[in-house]
């Protein structure tokens, strides 16, 4: 029940202190929590938003109109007396009504405009560019949580060196201490002991210092709160082998699919620009109901002097593209000149994954060499140690092999650690490089 409740926590973004700290737990909780992962998730139901809107243009477009007018002078038209039996004379007279109010409803219908038809072929590849790019972003998310999971690994066990190195060289000062008491051991000996122990300890302390703020960009990749704790398990240094013989298909990148969809969208945007070469053909419609009198109509009878009356009307226009100034022509070349930059960044994308996996499969068998060399230059560097504190200790070797001795130790352990990151480094691009990064949840 306990762990059905910790997993339940972990697979709704929420850590468990209490647990160690798995790089696959890392990167669910980064992909949950991360802002850079939430704000993907969020164009992509923005996209919805998007399309809905180019939708909205092959559908009816309804109004309701209204408005009320009161004229408090009529203007004065010019009319020929003969109207009013006064042949030869002009008169003025008002036309109109002091109150004017009217309302309705309009219908407008694209029946042909090839931009919207464009815009609409570009509705699902403008939805697939926001989920590759969502695919890309959790990518990057996977990748900076994994290489700053493993440095933060890689600063603790290099603590562990030096909290090793600090507890053997603690006890050495103190058989050197009973010896000097004794009168078998010369001050010089003790003094370059200590300050050995100090200088061992100021390392440790810096060291303390890097794995804190390792640990703390750690969690920022990851979205989690700096103040939780966490703790790494040991089993995450495992060395595997991988298969460098099939190189990846650089077209099923992530990288190179969301340029290839730019591209995509680049053409719908020039093709939808030489749709301004076409007709354009709309259905109108109306019905109105419009009021006059002398009083406010609202409310107002015929008594009153104002009438209501009714009026309709339904049209085509037809809008045809003769000449403008070749801005349409310069828009096109426009378009076209981006279409071939996008084809530009393509190639030059393809070359650049070519030499990401390229470098990394060269850094694994590299890394491969040097840590099995690493491993046995560290296990003899042991052998010398212990060779060499048990010749000190019975007089048979100077302070100053033993000192050597215990920094060649350091050394060779702190080079097996490096080249266990090198190697894990190498590793998460060559996995990125084959377009695999999600299987480090798997």
């Amino acid at each position: 029940m306990t762990l059905l409740f910790v997993a339940l926590f972990i697979s709704n973004g929420v850590w468990a202190q209490n647990q160690p700290l798995t790089l696959k737990d890392a990167i669910n909780y980064a992909l949950q929590n991360k802002a850079e992962a939430k704000k993907a998730k969020l164009e992509v139901e923005n996209s919805e938003y998007q399309i809905q809107e180019v939708r909205s243009r092959a559908l009816p477009q309804i109004t309701v109109n209204g408005n009320m007018t009161y004229n408090p002078i009529l203007q004065l038209n010019a009319l020929p007396g003969d109207f009013f039996g006064a042949p030869g004379t002009t008169l003025l007279a008002p036309l109109g009504q002091k109150w004017t109010a009217n309302g309705g409803v309009n219908l407008t219908q694209n029946l042909f405009d090839q931009a919207v038809f464009t815009g609409l072929k570009a509705a699902k590849s403008t939805r697939e560019f926001y989920q590759i790019n969502a695919q890309l972003t959790e990518e990057q998310v996977i990748e900076k949580v994994a290489n700053t999971y493993y440095q933060v690994f890689v600063q603790r066990e290099k603590l562990e060196v030096v909290n090793s190195n600090y507890e053997n060289t603690t006890k050495a000062k103190n058989v050197i201490q009973g010896q000097f008491d004794n009168g078998l051991a010369k001050k010089i000996d003790l003094d370059r002991i200590t300050v050995k122990l100090y200088n061992i300890n100021t390392q440790r302390q810096q060291l303390i210092n890097a794995v804190q703020l390792q640990e703390n960009t750690l969690k920022f990749y990851m979205g989690m709160p700096i103040e939780t704790k966490i703790e790494l398990p040991q089993s995450e240094f495992e060395v595997s082998m991988h298969n460098l013989s099939d190189a990846p298909n650089t077209a099923n990148r992530t990288e190179y699919l969301l340029l290839s969809k730019q591209e995509q969208l680049l053409d719908f945007q020039k093709k939808s620009i030489i749709a301004a070469y076409y007709p354009t053909l709309s259905l109108t419609a109306g019905y109105n109901y419009i009021g006059q009198g002398p009083e406010m109509p609202l409310f107002a009878k015929p008594a009153d002097g104002v009438y209501w009356s009714d009026f309709s009307s339904i049209g085509l226009n037809v809008r045809i593209p003769i000449f403008t100034g070749f801005g349409t022509r310069a828009k096109i070349r426009q378009a076209e000149i981006d279409l071939k930059k996008i084809r530009e960044d393509k190639t030059d994308a393809k070359l650049s994954l070519d030499l990401a996996y390229e470098n990394a499969k060269t850094q694994i068998e590299n890394s491969m060499i040097t840590i099995t060399n690493q491993k046995e230059n560290a296990k003899l560097a042991q052998e010398v140690l212990d060779n060499t504190r048990n010749n000190y200790y019975q007089g048979l070797a100077p302070l100053t092999d033993l000192l050597d001795a215990e920094n060649s130790l350091v050394e060779a352990q702190n080079n097996y650690t490096t080249a266990l990151l090198e190697y894990k480094l190498a590793e998460i691009q060559l996995i990125k490089s084959k377009g695999e990064l999600k299987t480090l949840l798997n």
